[in-house]
């Protein structure tokens, strides 16, 4: 129980009460916890007062025991987050007049302020992992973080399984061993696994205290449906043609937030939605990552105000900004997964307690399935699991010579603080002596380049002296390496954003495309800067970023398997699976719609080639790697030349005509045995891990980016790395980063961990072979799919109707069921 009396906390409970304001007893039991000396973590719905509780309790003992410099360390993964945070910090503290400062540290931070923070650090500072890192990369850290207390992790199921998470445990790590009495504390509010993601928070030497409240937030889901929905589906074919069904059902005059999964997708959007509603265009704003901050600030500042009604957004609006004014949210197409509905629609009444409110507008039919696997997922509570990733070596590269740059480090207790982390637990001797050797020698490949030769070992710590080489480490730190980004700006210098260099490199001079909700024409590019000038041309280009394919998680394809279970059974119905009745009756009467314990195999010829259609439901990464592994399979048996194409719901294997794919298939194509084998000689495993060393190289400092006035191309960047990569698979086949390379392939693109547990649930399911005249309306996907990426003189909409309307005339037939396994 909390104890109510506790007089450390009056000063809190006073300025509770003068807001009008009462704790709630998940915040009183969090700031016992903090008093007490204890670490945890705080895993609360969005909206319900979080930053408090987890800053309250420290600033308690903050003003119990007054100390000079910095004591309480605020990590947020945005810094959009960081100006809503410190200005709710700032709130009492001024209020009260307290003695405490309150700062933020992000990359939009001036330099004269970082140089003077590093001189005298506020009491309380809001920072990114990345420029917590680069301020142990500044010698006297030992004397900066003398004072510290406590650590907050704000949105820590944003950072856990990320190279970010990563690169948080391996700085906390260091700052336990500066300050051995650290408490840590994270703050999450869409985890599945609260213990495991608690235990990487704290470290290994702590027994963290988990903190959840009885606060249901309901969320409340609904759908737009289309009017009518075509037999054969396909990705995208509802989208942006059900724009006037959107506008009608929202309101321009409350707050509403529109999700969609891609930038490209929003900036069509906000282009629709401004067609749509020429005379509110002025209340209608696009939020994306790659928008100028500038011109962010102005728009989150609008939607406080309402002066902005509705935002078209990516996941920069995901994480914790304050929207009180957010009425609804509404989601373009799947979120794919359960938290990042829960997470998107909890920003909506920002407040405890209240009910969100998510409109769903599918970009496919069958998104309707997904709409009601969400609905029943989100009623029985699941949300899906995000673990710390195992030993990435280039982070833990980067950090060491992060120390090295500052006040230098000692190897062995150095090891013993790694140990301490659930990323690096089961780090061996050997893997810590490769690195040091690595760091100080370059290695056994890149001995003889003096700039690999970082670090040096004198006085019992390893370090870095030469200036040159400080420089370029401290502009590298970080471990996002996504594709580069180019500045753009308007030909009079107005600065509009970053634009991916490789969209830019296929423009010529006159090419018009949208950007920022603006028709821009391309004009040159000069000193890595894109200069743009306004047009009224005509253009249907829209800059594409990467990373737009999303695969549903392992938690949404068991309901989406359990949607169509339960029509198959005929004791599922909804308004969602009402709507798209017409598509699973025809799926029924041309196939079979898989019941939770079968496997459907379709089968089919066209003047293509003889098509294998599978559909496990298990997200598009495993089936990627289903599809490689069993054409490779296949292939053992009767060699051909197969292509392959994936959604969410299945894969494609397309072969010659009259290729024998159910003659050949056996027992084996399910089996665990040689998997990782098969799957390298599958695919074309030293291209996939070459681009995967790419980021690799420049995490763990091997490929310089190049100075701001001078940055490198992508092009640079990729010949660089790919000679390294050369060399190493030449020279040096056991090195760390060229197995953690092939581990990253393995296991985040084509997710062999959950490919195995696929293979091995489908072992004990019956197969479901149909052979059919056309492919079906779950198979029609797959094949848009792959016409998609196809040139061809017709449209994509010209060969589909010219398919629907060939097969309209053609009778179909269903052939008996087989199973394989028990024949």
């Amino acid at each position: 129980m909390a104890d109510f009396s506790d007089p450390r906390l009056q000063p809190i409970v006073d300025w509770f009460a003068q807001q009008g304001w009462k704790p709630l007893p998940f915040q009183w039991e969090t700031w016992q916890a903090v008093l007490a000396g204890k670490d945890g973590l705080i895993q609360v719905p969005t909206g319900s007062g979080k930053t408090y509780a987890a800053v309250m309790g420290a600033i308690a003992a903050m003003l119990n025991e007054p100390r000079k410099g910095l004591q309480l360390l605020y990590l947020t993964p945005l810094r959009a987050l960081s100006r809503d945070i410190e200005q709710a910090i700032r709130r009492p503290i001024e209020d009260c007049g307290w003695d405490l400062t309150v700062e933020s540290r992000t990359g939009d931070t001036s330099s004269s302020r970082k140089s003077r923070q590093l001189k005298k650090m506020p009491s309380i500072l809001i920072t990114t992992p990345e420029s917590l890192s680069v301020m142990l990369s500044y010698p006297g850290a030992a004397e900066r973080f003398q004072a510290l207390r406590a650590v907050v992790l704000d949105e820590w199921h944003e950072l856990l399984s990320s190279k970010r998470g990563t690169q948080t445990e391996l700085c906390l790590s260091h700052l336990r061993g500066l300050q051995p009495t650290l408490q840590t504390w994270a703050v999450s509010a869409t985890l599945g696994n609260v213990q495991e993601a608690a235990q990487t928070a704290v470290g290994l030497g702590a027994d963290p205290v988990i903190i959840s409240a009885n606060l249901k937030r309901k969320t409340v889901i609904r759908s737009i449906l289309p009017e009518s929905v075509d037999s054969f589906p396909w990705a995208g074919h509802l989208g942006l043609r059900m724009f006037q069904e959107l506008v009608d059902a929202l309101d321009i005059e409350k707050s509403t937030l529109i999700f969609t999964n891609t930038r490209s997708q929003s900036e069509r959007w906000f282009q629709a939605l401004q067609f749509a509603m020429p005379e509110d265009g002025d209340r209608i704003a696009l939020h994306h990552g790659s928008i100028d901050v500038k011109e962010r600030e102005a728009i989150e500042a609008g939607v406080k105000t309402g002066d902005i009604k509705w935002v078209v957004c990516t996941s920069s609006l995901d994480l914790g900004v304050d929207f009180q004014p957010v009425e609804r949210v509404v989601q373009i197409g799947s979120a794919k997964k359960l938290a990042r509905l829960l997470q998107r629609a909890g920003r909506s009444a920002h407040v405890p307690q209240g009910t969100s409110e998510v409109f769903f507008l599918p970009t496919n039919a069958l998104e309707l399935l997904e709409i009601s696997a969400f609905r029943r997922g989100l009623e029985a509570g699941e949300l899906e699991a995000r673990s710390p990733l195992h030993k990435p070596y280039d982070v833990l590269t980067q950090h060491l010579v992060t120390l090295a740059c500052g006040d230098g480090f000692e190897a062995e207790s150095t090891f013993a603080h790694l140990r301490q982390t659930v990323a690096y637990q089961d780090l061996t001797d050997e893997e810590f002596f490769w690195i040091l050797e690595f760091i100080t020698t370059g290695g056994k490949c890149l001995s003889a380049y003096p700039r690999y030769r970082k670090v040096i070992y004198e006085d019992s710590r390893f370090k870095v002296t030469d200036a040159q080489i400080l420089r370029m480490h401290r502009m590298g730190i970080g471990t996002i390496s996504s594709n580069s980004t180019l500045r753009i700006s308007f030909l009079k210098g107005k600065n509009l954003g970053t634009i991916e260099e490789n969209f830019v490199a296929r423009l010529k001079k006159g090419d018009v495309f949208f950007y920022a909700g603006r028709q821009l024409e391309f004009s040159m590019i000069k000193d890595m800067v894109v200069y743009v000038r306004k047009t009224t041309k005509k253009s249907t280009v829209t800059p594409s970023w990467y990373g737009g394919n999303l695969a549903i998680s392992d938690t949404l394809s068991t309901r989406i398997r359990q949607e169509l279970d339960g029509v198959s059974n005929h004791t599922h119905q909804n308004q969602e699976l009402t709507c798209i009745a017409p598509i699973l009756a025809v799926q029924e009467q041309i196939s079979h719609i898989p019941a939770m314990d079968e496997l459907l195999i379709e089968t089919c010829k066209t003047r293509e080639g003889q098509h294998l259609y599978v559909f496990p439901f298990e997200g598009r990464f495993v089936h990627e790697g289903l599809g490689f592994l069993w054409g490779y399979r296949f292939a053992n048996k009767k060699r051909a030349t197969f292509t392959i194409s994936v959604n969410d719901y299945g894969f494609e294997i397309l072969a010659p005509k009259d290729y024998p794919f159910q003659e050949l298939f056996s027992e084996d194509f399910l089996s665990l045995e040689n998997l990782e084998a098969d799957l390298k000689s599958s695919l074309n495993i030293s291209e996939l891990t070459g681009r995967k060393f790419r980021g690799i190289s420049q995490v763990a400092g091997l490929v310089f980016k190049g100075y701001p006035s001078a940055k490198k191309t992508s092009s640079q960047l990729q010949i660089s790395s790919s000679l390294i990569y050369d060399v190493f698979s030449k020279y040096e086949p056991e090195n760390l980063l060229l197995k953690q390379a092939e581990r990253e392939v393995l296991d985040e693109q084509l997710e062999a961990h959950r490919l195995a547990k696929t293979l091995e649930r489908m072992q004990s399911l019956p197969l479901i072979w149909q052979t059919m005249r056309r492919p079906s309306p779950l198979a029609f996907p797959l094949l848009v799919e792959r016409l998609n990426s196809r040139m061809s003189n017709e449209t994509l909409m010209e060969r589909i109707e010219r398919m629907k309307q060939q097969w309209s005339d053609r009778p179909t037939s269903k052939s008996s069921r087989r199973s394989p396994q028990s024949s």
